[in-house]
């Protein structure tokens, strides 16, 4: 077996303040963390003793406030202060609920939603972040009455000395808030057995060695950024380097440069980033000497993995490197902790060429394979490597969908797909909702007993007496053991008797025109009184506009839409670069986008801006 980093001792610990002790007390001086200014130099670094010390010191402040059994908001910018701040809470028994800065009202807004539920007036934040806030916001209600706490100071001579009672593996280590995008945001309460499942089951996917390596430019407190960027490396014992997700968005390939210069082994990224990364190739060019050959697990989850990005993304950069058999499509949610399944790193992703129309009525059925999947070494294909047979694209053609394997659950983890009218179980093959039950199951809600009983406490009718599962709320079955996500629940548009998956009709809307970006679009449905009409919202800059304007775009999106799924679009709407709402791991917020679009929030484009023209 392959060894890894996780070594016995760590993987006996039930929590991760303990392993931070053990790192401390055996491996003082060897680096945990990395942060790269502007994603490529190195800026701050933390050893495991640097980090134990600066975690012991928050704990003393946070224990002498008071708040050991309370919960505080972890309002930090990308570096290492979050993560020490964080270690501090679990050392202190404080459940820290992570939150992205505020720029505009609506940010704080949310912020205050999530200081409220926690139950909480304190806001651990930074000297810069707190004089901003106070500048700007200072006179809203919405900052009235919070305490924002500069963990940046100097801490007394005698708190590095700290120690205080060990938090225990069903203590709550972290309240996981989700991003709000289906409604107002609720606090997942992990605890440290979660985290601990759910490292030891990603290590059994995606082994960590001792040579082994993350680099992440997720945000830290989205799910996705805590697990790989702070939980696992630091668990595995090997060295995170973490970029600003503003530095990977302004120049993707910076996140490719930092996996070749710190020979990265682990990473990981929802679908649009890969995306990204190949656009910014075809724009600039695949960096000169780029090595991705260190590169074993590019986890690629928090949305419908697309066939594309996972062959475009293996096709570019293969000249560097990349392993095909490194693409490894995933499944998670925080309500898991983060992963359910996933596709192992010794395995090829899985493609499965659809019926569409058979997928609309919840069934699967295959076509015949017209699509070889890039091969893992030259050996493995019969053509050039370099030149794969392409798949037919699922937007010029609506009878063809393809679905892209997310893998297996490991460990004791388990997946059912039932019928979410009858909760009943259903069979192999056929579509319905995902429900959870294992390890990494999360708590519940903080402070939501009845929402909590029933997303965590669901039983299988037939079946009430084997326990409960967590309901998902996404969509999608089971093919030969391996799940295969199709969308999710509430999202379903349904005309005539089928569903239609608003990430299928958001595909084919970006593929209207090449100037058009990677999640640019949000499908969703709204009543008129009469009918359910599609509306589609595509973000557009200058090159997509320059020929023929707003109209000549919105007729080859409706083009698009009407080819790629047979469905004929109510409503277009244009609208500028970056006015689409997006979930801090940049996933577009359709229901969000559907309220803005019905409360007449959006400005339409009609021309060019000269400013964006390139």
């Amino acid at each position: 077996m392959t060894a890894t980093a996780l070594d016995p001792l760590a993987t006996a610990l039930p929590t991760l303040p303990e392993v931070l002790r053990l790192r401390s007390a055996t491996r003082p001086d060897d680096i945990a963390y990395v942060f790269l200014h502007n994603g490529e130099t190195p800026q701050q670094t933390l050893t495991y003793r640097q980090l134990d010390e600066a975690a012991r010191a928050r704990a003393a402040e946070l224990d002498a406030a008071g708040l050991r059994g309370g919960a505080a908001v972890l309002l930090h910018p990308s570096g290492l202060d979050f993560v020490s701040t964080l270690l501090g809470c679990m050392y202190a028994g404080v459940a820290g609920a992570p939150v992205q800065v505020p720029t505009r009202l609506r940010g704080l807004t949310r912020l205050r939603r999530i200081a409220d539920d926690a139950g909480t007036t304190t806001v651990l934040t930074t000297a810069a972040v707190k004089r901003d806030l106070e500048e700007r916001f200072g006179d809203t209600p919405e900052l009235a009455g919070l305490t924002l706490v500069d963990t940046g100071s100097p801490p007394a001579p005698a708190a590095g000395e700290w120690t205080g009672p060990a938090a225990g593996p069903d203590d709550i280590a972290l309240l996981q808030y989700t991003s709000g995008s289906t409604g107002d945001p609720k606090g997942v309460r992990v605890t440290h057995a979660n985290f601990r499942s759910n490292v030891a089951e990603t290590d059994l996917l995606w082994p960590c060695r001792p040579d082994s390596a993350v680099v992440n430019w997720l945000p830290l407190f989205h799910d996705m950024g805590m697990l790989f960027g702070v939980v696992l490396p630091l668990w595995a014992g090997i060295p995170a380097y973490l970029m600003a997700p503003e530095a990977f968005i302004r120049r993707p390939a910076r996140w490719l440069e930092a996996i070749s210069r710190f020979r990265g082994s682990h990473t990981a990224a929802p679908s649009f980033a890969y995306e990204l990364c190949v656009r910014d190739a075809a724009d600039n060019g695949v960096p000169e000497g780029l090595d991705l050959s260190s590169l074993r697990v590019a986890a690629n989850g928090a949305e419908p993995v697309r066939w594309n990005a996972v062959r475009d993304f293996t096709r570019t950069f293969a000249g560097a490197g990349f392993r095909p058999r490194a693409m490894c499509p995933g499944y998670g949610l925080a309500e898991n902790t983060l992963k359910v399944t996933g596709s192992r790193e010794d395995q090829d992703p899985t493609l499965l060429l659809l019926d569409a129309e058979a997928l609309r009525e919840g069934r699967v059925e295959r076509l015949p394979d017209r699509v070889t999947p890039p091969p893992s070494t030259p050996g493995d294909h019969p053509t050039d490597p370099t030149d794969p047979v392409d798949p037919v694209d699922p937007a010029s053609g609506a009878g063809a969908v393809h679905a892209v394997g997310c893998g297996t659950t490991v460990g004791t983890t388990s997946v059912r797909i039932t019928d979410p009218g009858t909760l009943a179980g259903l069979p192999d093959d056929t579509v319905g909702e995902i429900w959870v039950n294992g390890p990494c199951v999360a708590d519940g809600y903080h402070g939501r007993a009845e929402e909590s009983l029933h997303t965590f406490g669901a039983r299988l009718t037939g079946e009430e007496d084997r326990g409960t599962w967590l309901r998902t709320g996404d969509l999608g079955f089971v093919h030969a053991g391996e799940l295969f996500v199709t969308g999710r629940l509430k999202d379903v548009i349904i005309r005539k008797g089928r569903n239609y998956y608003p990430q299928d009709i958001e595909v084919s809307a970006e593929r209207a025109d090449p100037a058009l970006r990677p999640n640019c679009a949000a499908a969703f449905s709204v009543d008129d009184g009469t009918a359910e009409r599609l509306v589609v919202v595509v973000e557009a800059d200058g090159r997509a506009l320059r020929d023929g304007g707003s109209e000549g775009l919105r007729g080859r999106v409706r083009e698009a839409v009407r080819d790629g799924q047979r469905l004929e679009a109510d409503e277009i709407l244009v609208v500028r670069r970056g006015t689409l709402p997006k979930t801090s791991s940049g996933k577009v917020q359709r229901r969000e986008t559907r309220r803005r679009y019905l409360d007449g929030e959006f400005a339409t484009r009609t021309t060019p801006d000269s400013g964006e023209a390139r």
